[in-house]
């Protein structure tokens, strides 16, 4: 019974602040991202990248064979409507933030995400395509509210 209580009290502060639980969702307005940009937002003091991706962009993502991917994974299984890639804006090596959402950012190789702290290159799908990373960019849980609106979280 006692070990218990050690174990609780060891484990408790690495549960999120209350701060942090308050804000357990996040709605974001698609409206104010036009096609070709991308907005970073924050959900649960993570970073979460929105693309708003043209034709040309889901055309290629869906376009690449499952065999050319370290973490195969069907863009279709990425994104609830192919023109919104929503996804956690952390490397999945080490924790480093990408490169590729803001304007004149290195994009890598594959016209997505570059993680410049170790040469981890993602698609426009946020799938690993080269370096170290072992996972592609995670999605988080999200819905649409409507044509407009999502709620992260």
């Amino acid at each position: 019974p006692g070990g218990g209580v050690v174990a609780c009290s060891f484990i408790e502060p690495m549960n999120p602040a209350a701060d942090t639980l308050a804000i357990a969702s996040t709605e974001v307005d698609l409206s104010t991202i036009g096609e070709g940009q991308r907005m970073t937002v924050v959900w649960r003091g993570t970073p979460v990248f929105v693309r708003h991706r043209t034709a040309q962009e889901i055309a290629e993502a869906e376009a690449v064979p499952m065999a050319d991917l370290t973490d195969p994974e069907p863009d279709s299984e990425r994104v609830e409507k192919p023109e919104w890639l929503i996804m956690i804006g952390i490397c999945t090596h080490l924790g480093c933030i990408p490169l590729g959402q803001k304007s004149g950012e290195q994009k890598g190789d594959y016209g997505g995400w570059f993680c410049p702290c170790h040469g981890s290159h993602y698609d426009t799908s946020g799938r690993i395509r080269k370096g170290p990373a072992p996972d592609n960019l995670l999605i988080p849980p999200y819905t649409f509210l409507d044509d407009t609106t999502i709620r992260i979280g």
